[in-house]
């Protein structure tokens, strides 16, 4: 199903659909600022594992959305100098790796140290993340070494994806660029993925 959702001032009651179908162990594809991606709720175990069988991939390779950096600071271990990287450049098409903390339910990170972190400057993913009260648990639609068309454009991805997911969000014509990934769980950061964000 394709749900319209405006980035300026999206509609309450579509993002209550959202995330009705989030908390009922749903998986929804979303728009970022980089490609669209697969989101589901962190603590839905069940939605996990379907998204982990959907992608053919270990949780390993999954980040999570959130709404804001104060939300980031309750899951992962986000030191100063962390902390001002991510100020800089957040929100916007960066995946920062950092330490997790104990909150992050073991399901998802099947005893991972690490999680990638994505504050979307799209207004959309944020609102649904906010409106969840919780973070998402994500994967890009695009595949890192395969750029295909369909990809950027909503209704092209609901004919593909539209009866594996709950639905769809239409945020207008996405990108196919990835975002860039920085590794912050060392002395000094390091880009393990040029992508469509430049570090500050």
């Amino acid at each position: 199903m394709l749900t319209k959702i405006y980035e300026q001032n999206p509609s309450e009651k579509e993002l209550k659909h959202v995330v009705e179908a989030l908390e009922h162990d749903g998986i929804v594809i979303y728009p970022t600022d980089s490609v669209y991606a697969f989101g589901c709720s962190l603590h839905s175990a069940k939605a996990v594992e379907r998204l982990r069988r959907m992608r053919d991939k270990s949780t390993a390779d999954f980040a999570l959305v959130f709404a804001n950096i104060a939300q980031v600071a309750e899951y992962c271990r986000v030191d100063n100098a962390a902390f001002r990287i991510l100020k800089r450049n957040l929100p916007g098409p960066f995946t920062f790796l950092l330490p997790a903390s104990s909150r992050i339910p073991d399901k998802a990170l099947e005893r991972r140290r690490t999680i990638g972190v994505r504050i979307p400057s799209n207004g959309v993913a944020r609102a649904v993340v906010e409106t969840l009260g919780c973070p998402m648990v994500t994967a890009s639609v695009k595949d890192d070494d395969e750029v295909v068309e369909y990809t950027t454009d909503p209704e092209l991805i609901n004919e593909r994806y539209g009866r594996e997911v709950a639905l769809v969000i239409d945020g207008g014509i996405g990108d196919n660029v990835p975002t860039t990934v920085v590794d912050l769980t060392g002395d000094e950061p390091e880009i393990l993925r040029e992508g469509k964000g430049e570090l500050q």
